[in-house]
């Protein structure tokens, strides 16, 4: 066995939730590149990642879900689906997310919640219903949460965003304290600005854009294959010491 090998995702199962486009659909790539076989979570379509997955020669499936929903029991609905279908699950990926953008003052209680209850909310449901099937299973698990550069900063007119980011941070490091010693790991990918929907509003800003990526050490913004090799190490056996901890994949934003 060479270090190659800790990397290697053969036999294994990820569930990834917004897996339609975007960084989701990117790392559900990156997952199936190294072996795994991925169920793909969203309320819109995946059938492009579909194809990507299955062409990599792995199986895929397909759940339609609106995380807005999601409570405790629709999420062990979810894991007991994937397990069902794929015969196993191995790696749980929070990745669904959304953005309001508003000034505080006029921020609605609608923008506050939806965010929340899609980008915290499910996580810490799926992740709960993942780790009591890894621990049911005896054969642990990982968990690989979808953080942000704002995870660290607070932003401007994004506080439901930024406060779920930094509530995705404080979970990753709550659940691996208490779940590191049951065998599975979890932590997160902190993103900066990547070429997704959720920054097109600000990429086709020209102004804000051109600031954006000058402070950007990289001189671009990412892609959603730049998050490839960190999801696979958090996902495979080479990151089997790596606990609670927060990634930056972020062209240098937070050193700058």
């Amino acid at each position: 066995m060479g270090v190659l090998d800790d990397f290697d995702l053969s036999g294994k199962v990820a569930l990834v939730t917004g897996a339609a486009r975007g960084l989701g659909q990117g790392m559900a790539l990156g997952l199936a590149e190294a072996g795994a076989d991925v169920a793909g979570l969203d309320i819109a379509s995946v059938d492009e990642t579909e194809s990507l997955v299955r062409n990599e020669g792995r199986r895929f499936h397909a759940i339609n879900v609106d995380l807005l929903e999601t409570d405790a029991k629709q999420a062990a609905d979810v894991v007991e689906e994937c397990a069902s279908s794929l015969g196993r699950l191995d790696i749980l990926v929070n990745n669904a997310g959304i953005i309001r953008r508003a000034p505080a003052l006029e921020f609605s209680e609608e923008d506050w919640e939806d965010v929340l209850k899609i980008n915290l909310s499910a996580a810490f449901y799926l992740s709960q219903a993942a780790a009591r099937h890894f621990i049911e299973e005896g054969k642990g698990g990982k968990i690989v949460n979808t953080a942000s550069v704002l995870s660290y900063e607070g932003g401007i007119i994004v506080p439901s965003y930024s406060a779920s980011k930094a509530g995705i941070a404080n979970l990753t490091r709550a659940l691996a304290n208490e779940w590191a010693p049951r065998g599975i790991n979890v932590n997160a990918i902190a993103p900066s600005y990547f070429t997704t929907e959720l920054t097109s509003a600000l990429r086709e800003d020209a102004e804000r854009s051109e600031a954006l990526l000058a402070r950007l050490p990289a001189g671009r913004f990412g892609e959603p294959e730049d998050l490839k090799g960190a999801v696979v190490l958090l996902s495979s056996t080479a990151g089997d010491y790596i606990h609670g901890a927060i990634l930056p994949v972020d062209g240098g934003w937070l050193a700058r």
